[in-house]
């Protein structure tokens, strides 16, 4: 916490230990571009905390926009630059790092840290790997629910899956909730931009009325591609954050990605080039989930929302 007095702002202890004249060096593992709105936060956020880009922080620029394909060539040039700390989103990211390096601490938002194998427990992470676990087994399932809500006359519906992020046995899952509410789900998965539009063109000729779209960083770079698709087709579709609702999807259920990286993931990169031990950070998850309903995509697909869903929401687009 920061604590004013007199009118002069005090800074904690932690805030004033970095080392003079000392450049500290970020490397990263995205499938999004640098002008992302969460990186964007990041850095706005670390300046705040005292480390500058241009002044005493060097950022990896190449690091951003990669195929998963790229991970483990870009991750191994980042240990050979001896950077300070590893930023990573998705499975498939962090498991390149972890490949490359079990001394740089890797500092990692992605789906399900434990169920994915990646560190042993929340609470003690061991290893080099810390960072944020997004909770994305449960939240799928609700998004499936707040879905059959918003259409509740469909009886097929669709998942759009990236199988390197949801793991079988999760899929399961999803599908014996869907029967039990008398619905089939079926599952189109999808490993490249161009497998994205074929598998909702697929989905629709095959007859299904709604798409859920799984928690996935490779799946949440290539939204505009999902977006497009599902809007051309006529599909209800579900999205794993509230922004997609705010971009134009038509609902999005889940923690604000801008506030993941500005409240939690700018403190522990601060932690880290501080001197903190991965092993020492316990890896974090959200508490606060915001249901945004785009009621003019909703007219678009000349679809009407359930009235009492649309009162439930934190935020409606009119």
């Amino acid at each position: 916490m920061i604590k004013v007095i007199g009118g002069t702002v005090a800074w904690p202890l932690a805030a004033r230990a970095q080392q003079a004249g000392r450049t500290y060096r970020l490397g990263a593992l995205y499938p999004t571009p640098r002008t992302s709105p969460q990186y964007v936060a990041l850095f706005d956020q670390l300046q705040r905390l005292g480390f500058v880009e241009g002044r005493n922080l060097s950022v990896d620029g190449r690091g951003y926009g990669l195929g998963a394909e790229q991970f483990a060539q870009h991750a191994s040039e980042l240990v050979k630059a001896q950077v300070d700390v590893i930023l990573c989103a998705g499975d498939a990211a962090i498991r390149a790092a972890q490949q490359a390096t079990k001394t740089i601490p890797i500092l990692a938002v992605t789906d399900d840290m434990v169920g994915s194998g990646l560190v042993r427990s929340l609470a003690k992470p061991d290893g080099n790997t810390t960072g944020v676990s997004l909770l994305a087994t449960e939240l799928d399932g609700k998004r499936q629910e707040i879905l059959l809500e918003a259409v509740p006359w469909v009886r097929r519906i669709a998942a759009l899956a990236d199988l390197n992020t949801t793991s079988p046995q999760q899929l399961h899952q999803l599908q014996d909730a869907a029967h039990a509410g008398g619905v089939d789900l079926s599952i189109y998965p999808a490993a490249t931009p161009e497998e994205i539009a074929e598998a909702i063109e697929t989905a629709k000729s095959y007859g299904e009325s709604a798409v859920n779209v799984l928690a996935s960083p490779f799946l949440f770079a290539h939204r505009q591609v999902i977006l497009q698709r599902v809007a051309t087709l006529r599909l209800p579709a579900m999205y794993q954050w509230p922004e997609t609702a705010e971009e134009g999807g038509l609902i999005g259920y889940g923690p604000r990605l801008v506030q993941i990286y500005r409240e939690i993931m700018a403190r522990q990169v601060a932690e880290l080039l501080r001197g903190a031990k991965p092993a020492d950070l316990p890896i974090e998850q959200p508490t606060r989930f915001v249901l945004v309903i785009n009621l003019r995509t909703a007219k678009a697909l000349d679809h009407e929302i359930p009235a009492g869903l649309v009162l439930r929401a934190d935020e409606v687009i009119e």
